[in-house]
């Protein structure tokens, strides 16, 4: 087969962090030619989405000492080419958020690959239905307490009647912007008025969950089925546990209650097209569907011995 991936700078990428790299090495270790391009070099010509791409050889990442250690350099790219994205087999689309204007616009580009032809993860239509904070709010047997609002007043009230809640930017990722208020806090009007552009842009407050100390569990889902799990446990004073700001990994267990968030979610997800998603879920509860550039691949596998990538890909070959 033939798999490309749209990714941000490969220069750019940890190749032993980044699940599109796990994923690039497993369709190349089972012998497909793997593609890579920016969301920018995406067009329509005669109805058709083209791509100015590149061919890229991996030296894929070897386990050293229970840590992933890779060769330098770790990839080689080919000669640039324009070329319909027909010719894959399938397309991953895998550009870390936030989810911009330009980002929707290269979704209307793929809306012009034949679906028939070529399998694009995740699928146009569905990224753009899924904001990643919004979109778990439809399974509202499986979260927490949750508002979104542009109010101050409204976010206050909230919190005095919580006592303490997280506040989420509806277009982060990696923990950024994540606030944890409390009631009382003198800093509190501030703090919203700085996250909701003074009152111009919806939040996300949720209300806080104990059980976070213990870990944020990122769960892999493939066409709806949960793959694997990697628990992410704060660090320090910092109360977020996502690896982006120093959370620690730790092997983790799928749960009864985690089982059966993931068949809540999971005709949602196959309907929508939404094939490769992480879900967050903290004592129990869904906080985040994502599905964007999920990750935590190369930490399930290094603490489990298993190669998730692979799985994935040979879901593709299957058709």
């Amino acid at each position: 087969m033939k798999v490309a991936f749209i990714i941000d700078p490969i220069h750019r990428l940890d190749p032993g962090h980044d699940t599109s790299v796990a994923m690039m090495e497993a369709a190349q270790v089972r012998g497909h030619d793997v593609w890579i391009m920016a969301a920018s070099a995406l067009s329509v010509v005669a109805g058709k989405a083209l791509a100015l791409m590149q061919p890229v050889k991996l030296t894929p990442v070897q386990l050293v000492d229970g840590l992933w250690a890779a060769a330098t350099p770790w990839f080689e790219l080919g000669e640039a080419v324009q070329r319909p994205l027909e010719d894959m087999d399938a397309v991953f689309m895998r550009t870390d958020p936030p989810v911009t204007v330009p980002y929707l616009y290269a979704t209307y580009i793929l809306d012009y690959v034949d679906p028939a032809k070529t399998k694009v993860i995740n699928a146009p239509s569905g990224l753009r239905a899924a904001n990643e904070k919004m979109y778990a709010l439809q399974f509202t047997e499986a979260i927490p307490e949750t508002i979104v609002s542009q109010s101050k007043a409204v976010i206050r009230e909230t919190v005095e009647r919580w006592g303490s809640a997280v506040l989420k930017p509806l277009g982060g990722k990696a923990g950024e912007g994540i606030l944890f208020l409390q009631a009382g806090d003198r800093n509190l009007n501030s703090m919203v008025e700085i996250s909701t552009q003074q009152g111009k842009e919806p939040v996300m407050v949720q209300t806080y969950l104990p059980a976070a100390k213990d870990g944020d569990k990122r769960i892999i889902l493939l066409n709806g089925e949960p793959i694997g799990a990697v628990n992410r446990i704060p660090t320090g004073s910092e109360f977020r546990g996502n690896m982006a700001v120093g959370g620690r990994v730790a092997k983790a267990d799928i749960t009864d209650r985690e089982l059966d968030i993931c068949r809540q979610l999971a005709p949602t997800l196959v309907r929508d097209g939404l094939y490769f998603v992480g879900i967050d879920v903290i004592g129990g509860y869904l906080t985040e569907v994502n599905v964007t550039s999920p990750t935590g691949i190369r930490e399930i596998d290094r603490l489990n011995d298993v190669r998730l990538g692979d799985q994935v890909i040979a879901w593709v070959e299957q058709g």
